[in-house]
């Protein structure tokens, strides 16, 4: 039952809130981004594609804060004030709500006007309601209608500006005319350009209209901001995970036999770092709540949790300044095999032994084997820097687009340009680190209890948060 019971107190009745407006201004697409969901409702470029009242429920943990209702468009707003307008005169006594009441309860389901009942009764069933605006459309006579026919309600209401990028006259506009009507109470939630900032202001505003839900509404705000930096922070991590599994990763030249074509050892590097990435991109994509499914219809450039442009295709090395000719494009190996350092030295075959004569136990215990590797010539293949570079940058890209996406957006996202990303301070070093200890490759108690270790995934971590 949509009504709420009247003996309930608001410390523990539910905040019921109407998303209303005009056809296609983004009512669902609100919704979407505030479940994190693509799953509620549907979502058409052509007018009117939600046609009953719908409802999702809003937590936080396991307590339920608030319902939305997702209400049908207001396609004949100007037959609508007629109709409310010829009750107010023959009814000069009742309250404006009353008016409102007579109509939602007179209107039969074959009346033409039977849409616009639906909304009205669900703006009488809620606490408040959140206007939702396209900022792109000019403030035209049917707008002053809806808010007039609102206010009637008696209900707080906060406009919502939606599709504000790029549109910041239009925004001007808006504020101006709703300030005619006593509107200052105004929020921009971008539904494309998810901002959860935008959201907590939402949240906040809602508490100064309705003080009986204050607390329960700063409950929800705790919680998904909590949530919110947990969310960021995992998809950080996972990333940080990707870096250090394939820095760490080595595939040993000496190993394969004479029949064994060179290119075999550097197409399976290949195939483990396109392996890597890969994992890696559903896996945000998971943790971000958009499925595979989903990508499709979102249009981010992955199709089946798969990259549409290969790290090694030559289109993307271009994209990061990358020589065509370099070691990535060749085939991402460390040319004749590792550059092990110990205490500063770079160690190779002619400098191994006496390097090692001054060393100490500690570092020959530490560096023993690949010491005495080295001096007998073994080789291994590696990911370059540029192609970690690679990795990294373009992770660094798709999380912050997914940090930033709402799960109503249907644009293209474009991954020919992100030379803006930057890497993290010292990262031929930290790189270098990496590539030295091997045995980071997979997580480990001994690995991830490591000091350096969790130095090295602390700033990686807060360079792709962009955190000093």
């Amino acid at each position: 039952m949509n009504v709420r019971n009247s003996h309930r107190t608001t410390s523990d009745a539910l905040l019921n809130v109407a998303v209303v407006g005009h056809t296609n201004t983004g009512k669902t697409s609100l919704i979407r981004t505030m479940l994190r969901s693509s799953e509620f409702g549907v979502i058409e470029d052509a007018a009117g594609t939600t046609r009953h009242v719908e409802q999702a429920t809003i937590f936080a943990d396991n307590d339920p804060i608030l319902h939305l209702y997702d209400t049908p468009g207001l396609e004949d707003s100007r037959a609508l004030f007629s109709k409310i307008k010829k009750l107010q005169d023959k009814s000069k006594l009742l309250l404006p709500v009353q008016i409102l009441e007579r109509f939602a309860t007179g209107i039969t389901v074959d009346d033409p006007l039977e849409q616009e009942a639906k909304v009205i009764r669900q703006i009488l069933r809620s606490d408040i309601l959140l206007y939702i605006i396209d900022v792109r459309e000019p403030f035209l006579e049917k707008y002053r209608l809806e808010l007039e026919i609102m206010t009637l309600s008696a209900r707080p209401i906060i406009p919502v500006f939606n599709f504000i990028a790029g549109h910041d006259r239009e925004l001007v506009t808006w504020r101006q005319q709703l300030a005619a009507f006593h509107m200052h109470a105004t929020l921009e939630f971008d539904t494309v350009a998810f901002s959860f900032e935008a959201e907590k202001r939402l949240y906040q505003k809602m508490q100064t209209l309705l003080e009986p839900y204050y607390k329960r509404l700063q409950k929800l705000i705790d919680y998904r901001e909590k949530f919110w930096n947990q969310l960021c922070l995992s998809g950080a991590k996972r990333v940080t995970e990707l870096i250090i599994n394939v820095a760490c990763y080595r595939e040993d030249e000496s190993a394969r036999s004479d029949l064994i074509a060179p290119t075999f050892v550097e197409d399976r590097l290949h195939d483990f770092v396109r392996k890597a990435e890969q994992n890696c991109l559903r896996d945000l994509l998971a943790i971000f709540n958009f499925s595979d499914r989903e990508v499709a219809l979102q249009k981010i450039p992955v199709s089946n949790g798969q990259w549409q442009l290969d790290i090694f295709a030559p289109g993307i090395l271009k994209a990061y300044g990358l020589d065509m000719g370099s070691a990535a494009a060749k085939g991402a190996a460390a040319g004749a095999g590792i550059d092990l350092m110990v205490g500063g030295l770079s160690l190779g075959a002619a400098s191994a032994l006496g390097a090692l004569a001054g060393a100490g136990w500690s570092t020959f215990k530490r560096y023993g084997d690949e010491i005495k590797a080295t001096v007998k010539g073994t080789k291994w293949q590696c990911a370059d820097e540029s192609t970690l570079q690679i990795l990294f940058l373009r992770q660094k890209f798709l999380l912050k687009k997914l940090m930033h996406r709402g799960h109503a957006a249907q644009d293209t996202l474009h991954m020919d340009k992100v030379d803006d990303e930057k890497l993290p301070e010292n990262w031929s070093k930290l790189i270098s680190v990496l590539r030295q200890n091997p045995n980071w490759q997979k997580p480990s108690v001994n690995r991830n209890n490591n000091q350096h270790f969790q130095k090295i995934e602390a700033k990686l971590v807060a360079a792709l948060l962009n955190e000093t």
